[in-house]
């Protein structure tokens, strides 16, 4: 959000860590350490040495050919952030995946970005699109992000055009918000905000590239699963 430009970090190293977990949650599979190295900008030497210490520790493995992805512990780490919510929405997303035939996630606000906190993939589609746990893209692209954004104050809003207020306004009338090719070339989402008192903005959405539903369609099929949701959380 709004604020000022962030501080040199009080420790490099840590800095650095994190951020090699956010380059592999973010990247397409696993990586070379030479393509974890080129995105975080420091020499060859220096990512081994931070990649040793996070596999130390399960956050990251390697395979035999070399190749790093994060590790069994983050999972793990992922299960006890907003534990509560995810085990409220897993049985829900798990029966929107089945009945649509499209993968479901929750999804959450965190800083100026939409993180995805959990997701199931149906169980008989012949073809279907993974959203992985820990993905993250600016809120103010995808569905999701537009979801969540219906439900902060301006005052809240990272720097956006009047495209995407105009768009925001929309999803807020009607009650869900869409994107095709935002975030991932092809793909189609819908997606419904979750309000939670005392939570994190969050939203429920589903992907896919094609669908035998209409937008509108599912998003009702959302809204059932969030306030279902709301209701065993005392939203």
């Amino acid at each position: 959000m709004k604020g000022a430009p962030l501080a040199t970090p009080a420790s490099q190293t840590l800095s650095r860590g994190i951020r090699i977990l956010e380059i592999l949650a973010d990247g397409p599979g696993a990586l070379s350490i030479d393509d974890v190295a080129a995105q975080l900008e420091v020499h060859r030497s220096i990512a081994y040495r931070l990649l040793r210490t996070l596999e130390d520790h399960g956050l990251v493995s390697r395979d035999a050919a070399g190749m790093v992805a994060l590790g069994p512990r983050m999972a793990a780490l992922a299960a006890g952030v907003a534990h509560d919510l995810q085990a409220e929405a897993l049985p829900e997303l798990t029966a929107v995946a089945n009945e649509l035939g499209q993968t479901a996630f929750l999804a959450v606000l965190d800083g100026d970005e939409c993180i995805t906190l959990t997701s199931v993939e149906p169980r008989h589609a012949v073809a279907n699109v993974a959203q992985r746990p820990g993905a993250r893209h600016p809120v103010t692209v995808g569905a999701p992000g537009k979801a969540i954004l219906t439900q902060l104050p301006d005052s809240q809003w990272p720097d956006a055009g009047a495209a995407l207020r105009a768009e925001v306004d929309a999803a807020r009338e009607r009650g869900y918000a869409t994107s095709h090719d935002e975030v991932i070339p092809t793909v189609q989402s819908i997606a419904v905000p979750l309000v939670l008192r005392g939570k994190r903005p969050a939203a429920l959405a589903v992907v896919h590239v094609a669908s035998r539903f209409d937008d509108a369609e599912i998003a009702a099929r959302l809204r059932r699963s969030a306030a279902t949701i709301r209701d065993a959380l005392g939203g």
